[in-house]
């Protein structure tokens, strides 16, 4: 360690630093830094005394939740306490607004880590209301509860929402996850369960030879009141895969929680279990010549005769994946 005097020229340093234990950086690079200097009264022809270096220690260090800091003891350097918190010098040096010529002082603290980036919050999520949305399908979609969407958008189950319309959805949403592999190429994939009611959809339509333009609008009707779910509950009465109502004549709350009942009433036609209390599909003169929305909206007769067109891309799509 080499003893440096006070410089001859210049100002005479302030009181307060003369005689004091203040521990400095030289101006000249980090293997210089460890120089230990008291500052002497230029005016006094005696020589410098070298202040008692004191053992390393980390006293005063601790970790406050925003940084490392610590407390400056007689006999630190800033390279010396960059080396004990495995850091560089230039960065403590920058933490603290420091410069390489800088004086510390016993009892001064400073910052020798700067706080981890914390964790970033997951943004909560949101979905753009498209014609044909329901908020029972957005959350079939993201695999989120109804409830979850209503609470987290001050909503009641009698609310509409409208395209445009943009609905927050709860932080852990996440795309509905399939526990067996959803056919590859689909725009819409389905999940277990989903899949399971698409085939008997299928199925019965196979065995009541409707075409395959009927299954698939059967196919997005059911994507657009239930998500392809076998729901227990719905607006008003509406129960199952096309929420089809008890009090209008689709059968008992029993039947309509019957996925093959439910279905086969969608069809209609001559073997139609409701015979002439409702219109099935086949029972529409000229449904082959709608369009797809119109024909699925002469079964269904609902309030948003416009959404089921959303689905006819992705429902020709289940039935080539899975029919």
């Amino acid at each position: 360690m080499r003893h440096l005097t006070a410089p001859t020229r210049g100002p005479a340093l302030p009181l307060a630093v003369v005689g004091s234990l203040a521990v400095a950086l030289s101006a000249a690079p980090p293997s210089h830094a460890d120089t230990l200097r008291t500052h002497a009264d230029p005016k006094s022809t005696a020589s410098p005394v070298e202040a008692p270096r004191a053992a390393v220690s980390v006293i005063g260090s601790a970790e406050t939740g925003a940084a490392t800091r610590h407390t400056v003891v007689a006999g630190d350097t800033v390279s010396g306490i960059a080396s004990r918190f495995g850091v560089r010098t230039e960065d403590v040096l920058a933490l603290n607004g420091l410069a390489w010529e800088s004086v510390i002082h016993p009892g001064q603290e400073l910052v020798v880590r700067a706080a981890a980036a914390p964790t970033p919050t997951p943004a909560a999520a949101s979905h753009t209301v498209v014609a044909g949305d329901t908020i029972s399908g957005i959350a079939g979609r993201h695999g989120v509860s109804v409830e979850s969407i209503l609470a987290a958008n001050g909503l009641q189950w009698s609310s509409i929402i409208y395209p445009g319309q943009t609905l927050a959805l709860p932080l852990a949403a996440t795309p509905a996850a399939a526990t067996t592999p959803a056919p590859v190429g689909l725009s819409v994939p389905l999940d277990d369960e989903q899949s399971t009611h698409a085939r008997h959809i299928i199925a019965v339509g196979r065995e009541l030879g409707v075409p395959d333009r009927g299954i698939a609008i059967a196919l997005g009707a059911a994507m657009q009141e239930s998500w392809i779910r076998n729901l227990d509950w719905g607006d008003r009465d509406s129960l199952g895969l096309f929420q089809q109502r008890p009090s209008t004549g689709w059968g008992t709350e029993a039947q309509l929680r019957t996925p093959d009942h439910a279905i086969r009433v969608f069809y209609g036609g001559p073997a139609d279990p409701n015979g002439p209390a409702t219109r099935g599909l086949l029972d529409i003169p000229g449904w082959e010549q709608m369009s797809f929305a119109d024909a699925a909206q002469a079964v269904q007769i609902s309030a948003y005769p416009d959404r089921y067109g959303a689905w006819e891309h992705a429902a020709y799509e289940w039935l080539a994946a899975l029919g």
